[in-house]
């Protein structure tokens, strides 16, 4: 019944901010935003993660069938998260990721997927990220984001933190890594005249502003919410 009751207010949750009137602010990298070489590559650097991801979720759901039900519940509040949007900079926007959860329980390379599902329903739903820009996205918000929650948590874990405050740094920090790995993107792309370090560290800095007290607001979310103690 826990399950359900948990399962039925995520999707009530998804379909309200669906049906929601919103302004779009180009959540992740929006549509078209990146040069095409630049979006070629964080393609081709994706792929290779979501092939093992694939691997990953289907080994582990052969060995335990009723892990699907979590993997969704997983899927959902990384949506649910990841919708709730500020505007931060041309070209993209602060939100959380919500990806941190789905790292620690089922490891980074199957929340790759989970990563690229959401991303995919959020750009063909709600406008918001692109299809062009899909690979950019998936790397910071589903590869680099959900790898350095992993690492996190497992550290703190071995070095005899309690579970409330691994949760926490790991989703915490994450989300900030996501936003860090995207303003890479961004000053790659777009170097300014004192070069692509300036133009990175000038990214991080306005992501600072927005995205700071976001990730603080994740983790607290992550540690308070149930789906981890079913």
């Amino acid at each position: 019944m826990k399950k359900k009751r948990i399962l039925y207010s995520s999707i009530i949750t998804v379909f309200v901010l669906l049906l929601s009137p919103t302004y779009v602010f180009a959540m992740h990298v929006m549509e078209g935003f990146l040069p095409p070489a630049w979006a070629a590559l964080w393609f081709a650097l994706s792929i290779p993660v979501l092939i093992y991801g694939m691997k990953s979720i289907k080994k582990q759901t052969t060995n335990n069938p009723n892990l699907k039900m979590l993997l969704a519940l997983c899927g959902a509040f990384a949506f649910v998260l990841s919708s709730l949007k500020l505007p931060s900079i041309t070209g993209s926007c602060s939100h959380p990721t919500g990806v941190g959860l789905g790292a620690i329980l089922f490891g980074p390379t199957a929340t790759s997927i989970l990563a690229l599902i959401v991303l995919l329903f959020q750009a063909l739903l709600l406008a918001h990220g692109g299809l062009s820009t899909l690979g950019a996205n998936v790397f910071s918000m589903g590869i680099a984001g959900p790898i350095a929650s992993f690492l996190i948590y497992k550290g703190l874990n071995k070095a005899g933190a309690s579970k409330s405050v691994s949760i926490f740094s790991a989703a915490a920090l994450g989300s900030l890594v996501t936003y860090i790995v995207t303003s890479i993107q961004l000053g790659l792309a777009f170097p300014t005249e004192a070069g692509v370090l300036a133009a990175i560290m000038k990214f991080v800095g306005i992501f600072a502003f927005t995205q700071l007290p976001l990730a603080i607001s994740e983790g607290i979310l992550t540690v308070v919410q149930p789906i981890g103690n079913i």
